[in-house]
């Protein structure tokens, strides 16, 4: 089942194109990674995705229906938005932050129920973020912070979670738990749509990545297939040789981290 498509889009904001001729799909309970140079339109993709500028050119289908046709907070109840942990001006408690989630669910004038509570409590359990349930948002780490996003996304109960390189200022450790987390959406049907910086995440955890060039056509295929040092060297405009080079010394780093680790 496709839960979301886009046609011949052209995607830009002020007048300004960005990306034309943009066709992808994402089907439930896939993992789709979409990379691209700084400026290419990753952000703005996600923000028409997401219903918050309209496209220039084409169509965007959500769960079978025009993404036109959905309601703020209907297209809520389906799509729900990770943004990269930023600073929250307000000191609310890290349960407050999660059940602000069920806001699509509830009417204009009603408090969340204790089973609102509950399933934000739930979330949190399930994410092992239980025990920062009463501390306040500003006072947790980033990694913290970014795994608290996808709890409150999560009680949407979407059935496509768009993240914006929710990888962002992690260190090496919380980025594992991200992806561990991610990989684990997946087994409960969630498609997941999120961009990154990092090809080694999408060869990782992605089942198909998005390439994003200006000027040039959009592809869409299997990490196998399309993150190539070639590939790469023209979407973020260095040398292939560079992109080899690189490559090589995260293998050998790799490697010299697995034999240290089994020596051990």
């Amino acid at each position: 089942m496709i839960i979301a498509n886009a046609k011949q889009l052209a995607i830009g904001y002020k007048g300004k194109t960005l990306i034309k001729d943009l066709s992808f799909h994402i089907e439930q309970g896939q993992i789709i990674c979409l990379l691209g140079a700084n400026g290419c339109g990753k952000t703005t993709l996600m923000r028409t995705l997401l219903g918050l500028i309209p496209c220039i050119e084409g169509e965007i289908n959500v769960a079978g229906k025009k993404l036109s046709e959905w309601s703020p907070t209907e297209l809520a109840k389906v799509v729900a938005y990770v943004p990269q942990a930023t600073h929250i001006p307000f000191s609310f408690n890290v349960i407050d932050m999660v059940v602000m989630g069920r806001g699509a669910h509830l009417s204009f004038f009603s408090m969340p129920s204790y089973q609102d509570k509950t399933m934000a409590m739930e979330t949190l359990e399930m994410l092992s973020l239980s025990h920062l349930a009463h501390r306040t948002f500003d006072t947790l780490s980033g990694g913290e912070k970014q795994m608290v996003l996808i709890a409150r996304a999560l009680v949407q109960q979407p059935k496509l979670l768009v993240m914006d390189e929710p990888a962002a200022s992690l260190d090496f450790g919380n980025q594992i738990k991200l992806l561990t987390q991610v990989k684990a959406l997946k087994a409960l049907g969630i498609s997941v749509f999120m961009s990154t910086h990092h090809p080694q995440h999408a060869a990782s955890l992605a089942d198909d990545v998005i390439l994003l060039t200006p000027h040039a056509p959009v592809l869409q295929n299997s990490p196998e297939i399309l993150l190539t040092p070639n590939n790469l060297a023209h979407l973020y405009g260095v040398k292939t040789t560079d992109i080899q080079a690189h490559f090589h010394a995260y293998s050998d780093n790799n490697n010299e981290y697995r034999q240290e680790y089994e020596h051990h």
